[in-house]
């Protein structure tokens, strides 16, 4: 279990007054408002090395602060540094790391700025001390402006479960969903084009770290890259988010089915089953939607519109549910409440580059097995191999790291150059085969245009193409050896 475990919680402008209004939180032990003034180099070098620097307003106090986040955090014995000072200009002298990373010459500006009103609660939750710290404000960019509605808990002192106990409570009167974006990550999104989507991030694994270890970064990631598309889903109905929430989900299912020999209890298995229901609720809006880019016939896309938004609907009132929300809390509760280190394989000496090469070898095995004589099987069996063809990309992206010296690098490259070629075959096979039953399931099959938004390719060439490459795939010296 971590050291430290605070989560925080994204709530509406309606959940924050009913929660405020409500008597869970009590009296605030202080009410403060807070300025924070965020900089960068003009290429964003702080970010990208996994810095972060801001100057904090509280009264007429100024505090300066540097964290080291990602890569950057590895570097150091500690992973922040605050220094009182006098302006709104960053003080970068010797007892700052940004000067001994990145020289006496560093220049930086101002980004964004983050206001806010904080009230801090104390709490007490079966004989466990919690903190509970509500802020409501904005973060600023030039013009631009997103909105802050969150509420931080932590475990001061006590059972890890207790903090989840008390989320509980929360979302039985105020509804939330857990926040994954820092405020600073707020701000620099202000400054890009407003994001469509968001794909994987990529995983940075410790070479020594134990596989449950690894297992609970690889989920955390996989959940932060679902949820980041939820709120754009949920917001703007994009396809492209909906396609890269369920990539998330089916990501997380195959870290489950990953580590599933060392994964204590039947909690996973439940889990699992919740995350395939959410999968496939997305996977029916997401077939409409691989239809209507295809349809050109007016009449057509106004039908297929209509059922897309009948799919969309379902989708999004899945997500809103209460089942939704429960899956969500048990999956955080589980991943940062089960005592990892106390299961039978913390024990052994193997490493998660260890594990990681038995399982990559073993889902390569399975590829090979699966994917010999393409023609000759029928398709259910090819859709099982395009299955396992994703499942070893998703292991080779959560692994990559791992085997990160020049030589793993660059067959990692050629490895997953291959991977992505034999899944753009696999999918156009794929979507020969389902497209017509797609139709079907909604009423469409027999329209006058159908031929016009299924695929014309000939089947035997594309089996052929799957096939060579697999061959490619199996081919490829293993960027793990």
């Amino acid at each position: 279990m971590p050291s430290e475990i605070e989560i925080k919680l994204d709530l509406s402008n309606e959940a924050l007054e009913t929660l405020i209004g409500s008597d869970i939180l009590g009296e605030p032990r202080e009410v403060l408002r807070q300025h924070s003034i965020y900089f960068d180099t003009a290429d964003r070098k702080l970010k990208q090395e996994g810095f972060s620097l801001r100057i904090r307003h509280t009264g007429d106090a100024r505090v300066q602060t540097v964290k080291a986040t990602g890569p950057a955090k590895s570097l150091f014995s500690r992973s922040e540094w605050e220094t009182p000072i006098e302006s709104d200009e960053p003080v970068l002298d010797l007892t700052s790391p940004l000067r001994s990373e990145f020289g006496a010459d560093l220049e930086v500006d101002s980004l964004f700025e983050v206001l806010v009103e904080r009230r801090a609660f104390d709490l007490e939750e079966n004989r466990s001390k919690l903190e509970a710290v509500v802020d409501q404000g904005e973060v600023v960019s030039g013009c631009r402006q997103t909105l802050v509605r969150e509420l931080e808990i932590e475990l001061k002192d006590g059972g890890a479960r207790d903090l989840f106990v008390f989320a509980r409570k929360i979302d039985a009167v105020a509804p939330f969903r857990f926040g994954v974006l820092s405020k600073s990550e707020r701000g620099y999104l202000l400054q890009d084009k407003e994001p469509f989507a968001h794909k994987a991030e990529r995983l940075l694994l410790e070479h020594s770290v134990r596989p449950l270890a690894a297992f609970r970064t690889i989920a955390a990631s996989c959940f932060r890259q679902f949820r980041l598309n939820e709120d754009i889903l949920l917001g703007r109905r994009n396809p492209e988010a909906l396609h890269q929430a369920r990539v998330a989900s089916r990501r997380l299912r195959s870290a489950f089915s990953l580590f599933k020999d060392i994964l204590p209890g039947d909690v996973p298995a439940r889990l699992q089953d919740e995350l395939r229901w959410i999968a496939g609720v997305l996977g029916h809006a997401r077939n409409v939607d691989v239809l209507l880019a295809k349809a050109k016939d007016a009449d057509l896309r106004w039908k297929l519109k209509a059922v897309r938004k009948s799919t969309y609907d379902d989708a999004v009132d899945a997500l809103e549910s209460s089942r939704a929300r429960a899956v969500m809390l048990d999956f955080n509760e589980w991943l940062y409440c089960s005592d990892f280190d106390k299961i039978a394989d913390q024990a052994k000496a193997e490493t998660a580059a260890e594990f990681a090469g038995k399982a990559l070898e073993r889902m390569r095995r399975k590829l090979k097995k699966h994917g010999q004589a393409l023609a000759d099987v029928d398709d259910e069996h090819r859709h099982q191999v395009r299955k396992d063809a994703k499942k070893l990309r998703y292991a080779a992206e959560f692994f990559a790291s791992l085997f990160d010296d020049k030589r793993g690098a660059r067959r990692y490259r050629k490895f997953t150059a291959a991977m992505e070629e034999m899944q753009d075959h696999l999918g156009e096979l794929n979507d020969l085969v389902t497209g017509p039953d797609v139709l079907k399931q909604h009423g469409l099959s027999g329209h006058p245009a159908e031929n016009t938004v299924l695929s014309h390719a000939d089947k035997a060439d594309l089996i052929a193409k799957a096939q060579d490459s697999i061959d490619e795939v199996l081919d490829t010296k293993r960027f793990w050896r």
